[in-house]
C-alpha cells in the first residue's frame, strides 16, 4: 500500500496481489485534520476524567481520614480524661485514707484519756477509806463492786454473728462514707463522755464528801441509850431540865468515834461537860462528845469519818460511864437519832 498526498487530501492505493487490482481510497484533507483531533480530544478528555475521578477519590480518602483521626482524637481525649478522673479519684481516695488514718489515731488518743478518766472515776467510787469501826457498832460500807460503773469492754471471744456483706458490693466510697459517719458518731460520743465524766466525778466527789461530812456513823461499841434526846428530869436535881443530846452508856476506856468526817475546833474539860471534843463539819453541823476519859485528838485535827477520837468515861457532872453524844445545826442542838440511827 503506497500513500500519495495531494492538494485536496490523501490518497491510499492498496497493491494485493500481482494479478488483483489497484485499489485507491481518497482521504480528504478535514477528516485527516479532524481524525486526530479528536483523538487528542477524546485521549485529553479521558485523561482529565481520570484527574477528576482521582481527586474525588482522594479528597474522599482524605475526609475519611480526617474523621478517622477525629474519632481517634475524641477516644484519646476521652481515655485522657477517664484516667485523669480515675488518678483523681486515687487521689481523694487516698487523701481520704490519710485523713481517716489521722481521725483513727486522734480517736485512739482520745479513747484513753476517756478510758484514764473512766479508770479514775471507778478508783475513786470503788477505794475505801480507812476507817477503824468496831464490829459491834454495825455499820455497814457498800463494797467496791456495787459503786463501780458499768463499761463497754473488747473481748475475743467466740461469740459473733450477723448477715455476710461483702466488701466489694459496697464500694469505695461509700464505705469511706460510712467510716466518716462513723468517726462523727464516735467523736460526738466522746465529747459527751468528755464532758459527762468529769460532771459525774465531781457529783460522786460532792456525793461522798457530803456523805463523809453528815453524821451518820454511831460513836461507841455499845447501843444502849441511857437518856434521849429532849425534857428530862434532871438526875442531880430531880426537876424538869432540856437534854441537848442522847447519852450512851459504855465501859470507860471504850472507843468513842467521829460520827462524820471533819476539823476539830475545841478539846477542853470543863465541871459540866468533862472532857469534850467538838467536830465541825462541812455541811455546817458540828459533833459534840462529852465526859470522856481523854481525848486522842488535838484542835485543828482533820478526822476521818470512824476515826478513833477519844475513850468513853464519867468525867464532869455525870452519874457514871457514858458518851454525851450531841449535834448542833446553825448554833442550835438537834435530835441525833435521825442522823445516826
Amino acid at each position: 500500500m503506497r500513500a500519495a498526498r495531494t492538494s485536496q487530501g490523501l490518497t491510499l492505493l492498496v497493491l494485493r496481489e500481482s494479478r488483483s487490482p489497484v485499489r485507491q481510497l481518497h482521504v480528504p484533507k478535514p477528516i485527516l485534520v479532524f481524525v486526530p483531533f479528536a483523538a487528542i480530544l477524546s485521549i485529553s478528555g479521558l485523561i482529565i476524567s481520570l484527574q477528576l475521578r482521582s481527586a474525588d477519590r482522594i479528597a474522599g480518602l482524605e475526609q475519611e481520614l480526617a474523621a478517622k483521626q477525629l474519632e481517634w482524637s475524641s477516644k484519646q481525649l476521652a481515655m485522657e480524661a477517664v484516667v485523669s478522673d480515675k488518678e483523681e479519684a486515687l487521689r481523694r481516695l487516698r487523701g481520704q485514707v490519710v485523713s481517716l488514718s489521722r481521725q483513727s489515731q486522734d480517736v485512739q488518743k482520745r479513747l484513753q484519756t476517756v478510758s484514764a478518766l473512766q479508770k479514775q472515776l471507778e478508783q475513786f467510787l470503788g477505794g475505801e477509806r480507812s476507817v477503824r469501826t468496831s464490829s459491834a457498832a454495825g455499820a455497814i460500807s457498800p463494797s467496791a463492786d456495787d459503786l463501780k460503773p458499768s463499761t463497754l469492754q473488747w473481748t475475743g471471744e467466740n461469740a459473733v454473728g450477723g448477715e455476710f456483706i461483702a466488701v466489694h458490693q459496697l464500694g469505695t466510697e461509700k464505705l469511706i462514707e460510712d467510716t466518716e459517719d462513723d468517726f462523727k458518731a464516735i467523736h460526738s460520743l466522746i465529747d459527751q463522755m468528755q464532758k459527762q465524766v468529769p460532771v459525774q466525778l465531781d457529783k460522786a466527789q460532792a456525793r461522798l464528801e457530803a456523805l463523809s461530812s453528815t453524821p451518820s456513823l454511831w460513836p461507841t461499841p455499845s447501843r444502849t441509850i441511857t437518856s434521849s434526846f429532849g425534857y428530862r428530869g434532871d438526875p442531880f436535881t430531880g426537876k424538869s431540865a432540856f437534854h441537848a443530846g442522847i447519852d450512851i452508856a459504855g465501859n470507860t476506856g471504850d472507843p468513842v468515834y467521829a460520827a462524820a468526817a471533819g476539823t476539830v475546833t475545841s478539846v477542853q474539860r470543863d465541871g459540866s461537860r468533862g472532857n469534850f471534843v467538838v467536830i465541825r463539819h462541812s455541811n455546817g453541823l458540828e459533833t459534840w462528845y462529852m465526859h470522856l476519859s481523854s481525848s486522842l485528838v488535838k484542835q485543828g485535827d482533820s478526822i476521818l469519818k470512824g476515826q478513833t477520837i477519844g475513850k468513853l468515861g464519867s468525867t464532869g457532872r455525870s452519874t457514871g460511864p457514858h458518851l454525851h453524844f450531841q449535834v448542833m445545826k446553825k448554833q442550835e442542838p438537834v435530835n441525833p437519832l435521825p442522823y445516826i440511827q
